[in-house]
C-alpha cells in the first residue's frame, strides 16, 4: 500500500446542493475519470462555477472541488463540480443534486497523486470508519480536493486527498 490514512474524523454538512456534471461508466477512460477532469480544466468549469455559486464556508470546507459518487437506478454516477449553498442559483449547462444536511465520516488520505495510489483507498477508509463504530450509509461519497493539502505538496512528493461517506 503506497499510502497511508494520517487523519479520521466526522464532520457535518447542513443542506446543500451539489452542482456539477454527471457522468457514468461509459465516460470512463483507462479506467478513470481523469480525461473529464481534464475537459473541465481546460473549459474553465470550475472558475465559472466560483463566480456564480454560493459557496459553503470555510469551516464547511468549500471552495473545494469534488468527485461525488452515488448509485441511482442500478447506475453509477460520478460527478465533477462543487458543493454550494442550499439557495445557490445552478448556472447554465450545469446540473445539480440536493443533499440533505447530515455527518460525514472523512479520511485524509496520504500519498503520491501521480502514482494514482491515493485514487484506491477506498476499502482501507472504510476500515477506518467502521472501526469508529460509524455507521456508513453508502448513498454518496466524494473525494474532496482542497486547497493546499491537495495542491501543496510536501517534502516527499506527497498530497492529502480527503475521502469521505456520509453517515447514518
Amino acid at each position: 500500500m503506497g499510502f497511508s490514512i494520517v487523519k479520521v474524523y466526522r464532520e457535518s454538512l447542513p443542506d446543500l446542493k451539489f452542482i456539477g456534471k454527471r457522468y457514468t461508466d461509459s465516460d470512463r477512460a483507462d479506467g478513470t475519470f481523469g480525461a473529464k477532469w481534464g475537459e473541465w480544466f481546460a473549459n474553465g468549469w470550475f472558475a465559472a462555477l466560483e463566480k456564480e455559486i454560493e459557496m459553503l464556508p470555510k469551516e464547511n470546507e468549500g471552495m473545494a472541488y469534488l468527485g461525488f459518487m452515488r448509485e441511482k437506478n442500478g447506475i453509477f454516477e460520478y460527478w465533477i463540480g462543487m458543493f454550494a449553498s442550499e439557495s445557490s442559483p445552478v448556472p447554465l449547462n450545469f446540473e445539480y443534486i440536493s443533499i440533505p444536511a447530515g455527518d460525514i465520516a472523512t479520511a485524509w488520505v496520504h500519498g503520491h497523486e501521480e502514482k494514482g495510489e491515493i485514487y484506491w483507498a477506498h476499502d482501507a477508509c472504510v476500515s477506518k470508519f467502521t472501526e469508529k463504530g460509524w455507521i456508513l450509509d453508502d448513498k454518496y461519497a466524494f473525494e474532496r480536493y482542497q486547497c493546499p493539502r491537495f495542491t501543496n505538496a510536501d517534502k516527499d512528493g506527497k498530497v492529502i486527498l480527503d475521502y469521505c461517506i456520509y453517515l447514518k
